[in-house]
């Protein structure tokens, strides 16, 4: 019983850990890791992920890619700026990209096939910066800290009134439940903000938003058959595409007023 208690304590604490509001005005349940930690734990999957595949030696896609985050990075909030911004570019031909918490980001050189301009480049790598800023990598740990106490505590209840048979059955079905309908939808959810986070960004920087439209037009093109929308982290494309052309009419006049300004990024 006393385990029992203290899952149920630890669970309470990490849902009642800290509420914030991210860029788009939704409710985030964060504060399960500390942001030295979330530093941390990014520049060892970034040194994992370089250990692990081929980093490129094109001396002119790393400044191409550079040049964008840098771009990018111009417009981010204070905190985010003084950051010392790290990127890779890996020899790679899934068209793909991350960013992680510490200022680093990944990019596959297959991005280039669908990214076919700076402009497109910059939604891609907008969008995962926009994760970064947005705080999703804390508030999916905080979230998947929560669901793993709260599993624990079902398994202990179980295996007290159906021995380790009723644990077990919790432990299997218990976390297909939760990786289908908390962590999956909370990843789509965080995917479709990442979005928006990122087109407004890639205004901001004086590139063309209306390019994240062709990028996943590309997108759409190049991936052929895809998962069902609720067994993916991913929105569907073409949903995707209609949230981008939904908040372009907003965005042209940011676009416009960067390029005015002198934003005008000439990076290939």
């Amino acid at each position: 019983m006393k385990s029992v208690l203290t899952g149920i304590a630890t669970a309470l604490l990490l849902v009642a850990c800290a509420t914030t509001t991210s860029p788009t005005g939704r409710k985030q349940v964060v504060g399960g890791v500390s942001q030295q930690q979330l530093d941390q734990l990014g520049a060892q999957a970034f040194a994992e992920a370089k250990a692990k595949q081929t980093v490129s030696q094109d001396t002119r896609q790393n400044a191409y890619v550079q040049c964008v985050v840098n771009a990018l990075v111009a417009q981010l909030p204070a905190q985010y700026r003084t950051v010392r911004w790290e990127t890779a570019l890996f020899v790679e031909k899934e068209p793909n990209a991350f960013a992680l918490p510490g200022g680093k980001v990944g990019v596959n050189s297959g991005i280039f096939s669908v990214a076919k301009n700076q402009d497109q480049l910059a939604a891609v790598l907008g969008h995962e910066i926009g994760h970064v800023i947005a705080r999703h990598h804390e508030e999916r740990l905080t979230r998947q800290m929560g669901t793993s106490s709260l599993l624990q505590v079902a398994g202990a209840l179980a295996g007290a009134a159906y021995g380790d048979t009723g644990t077990s059955v919790v432990n299997q079905f218990g976390a297909l439940g939760a990786q289908g309908l908390i962590l999956l939808p909370n990843s789509r959810e965080q995917e479709s903000e990442a979005d928006i986070v990122g087109q407004r960004l890639m205004a901001e920087a004086g590139f063309d938003p209306a390019q994240a439209i062709n990028l996943w037009q590309n997108m759409m093109a190049a991936s052929g058959s895809r998962s069902p929308q609720w067994l993916s982290t991913h929105p569907d494309p073409s949903n995707r595409i209609r949230g981008l052309q939904r908040d372009l009419p907003a965005l042209t006049p940011v676009y416009q007023q960067a390029r005015h300004e002198g934003r005008i990024p000439r990076c290939g």
